[in-house]
């Protein structure tokens, strides 16, 4: 089968490498299950035997959201097989998976949000600290929560993706998709201090139309934007989280879904609509702590 899924993940196309390699991942991983049952060849592999090893995940503890992504590989992947003639029926066909618990995205504080950008007291920012290092953490971090990026977006911009003067950073998202997405005034104002200082020196490295780079002279990682985070939150927090404050706050602020949609790049409207839960809960704590008969 091992042969089959790569020819599977080659012959892919409209999603991005990361979910390519999960595909591979999961279906090598099927593949090596498969083995210790004695199944040999892909056209074996029946109805019974798929339950068999949804029951097998289940019993290694992995989360319902877990499975259900193994599971929607496994569909992708025997459609395929028919379609290309290796199988003549697919044996996910009529499965159920329990359904993925679908957790509301985290937002952060009015005072977690302040401490990160600096805007807060109680930020761990040196206000006096005018280095490289600190103004790319400032244009990285106005990204994340002003223009609702994605860490990987953020990483992989260059130079030339981001328009100051029409306020505007063309982004390549999941499926490489370009879309443009407006740049906030602190966005605009972080992203000129970096440029100013990062372009006016050479600086090592072989990717100089990066926009940013890490202390090793390379493109920045989401690694290394979660180590950003370390550094400056006030509480515990991941890069996703600004992006899903960005959303709430639109939609606090009277932004209507579809716009939020095409902002954010969901391909998919039912996947931004989680987004209206987080504002409505929001809502309702304001008015359970601040209306006298709530």
């Amino acid at each position: 089968m091992q042969n089959f899924v790569a020819e599977f993940v080659h012959s892919l196309t409209g999603v991005s490498d990361a979910t390519a390699s999960v595909y591979r991942r999961d279906l090598l991983a099927f593949a090596e299950w498969l083995e210790t049952t004695g199944v040999e060849r892909i056209d074996q592999v029946d109805r019974r035997l798929v339950r068999r090893y949804l029951a097998h995940l289940d019993s290694q503890g992995y989360a319902r959201r877990t499975i259900a992504r193994k599971m929607s590989g496994l569909r992708r992947f025997f459609d395929w097989s028919r379609k290309a003639g290796h199988t003549q029926a697919d044996p996910t066909v009529g499965l159920s998976t329990p359904g993925a618990s679908r957790h509301l995205p985290s937002v952060l504080t009015d005072r977690e949000l302040g401490g990160l950008l600096g805007d807060d007291p109680t930020a761990r920012v040196d206000e006096s600290d005018q280095s490289p290092d600190r103004l790319r953490d400032d244009a990285v971090l106005e990204l994340l929560y002003g223009s609702g990026l994605r860490v990987s977006e953020v990483c992989s911009l260059n130079r030339n993706s981001v328009d100051l003067r029409g306020g505007v950073v063309r982004v390549w998202g999941k499926g490489a998709k370009e879309r443009i997405v407006p740049l906030s005034k602190p966005a605009v104002d972080a992203l000129r201090a970096h440029i100013e200082v990062h372009f006016a020196v050479d600086l090592p490295g072989d990717e100089p139309e990066a926009m940013f780079l890490n202390t090793r002279g390379r493109r920045l990682t989401p690694r290394d934007v979660r180590r950003i985070l370390d550094r400056r939150a006030i509480a515990p927090t991941h890069p996703h989280a600004l992006r899903h404050t960005f959303a709430t706050h639109l939609l606090d602020g009277g932004a209507d879904l579809r716009t939020v949609q095409e902002l954010l790049g969901h391909s998919d409207l039912s996947t931004t609509q989680i987004y209206t839960h987080v504002s409505k809960e929001r809502l309702q704590r304001v008015h359970r702590s601040s209306h006298p008969r709530a």
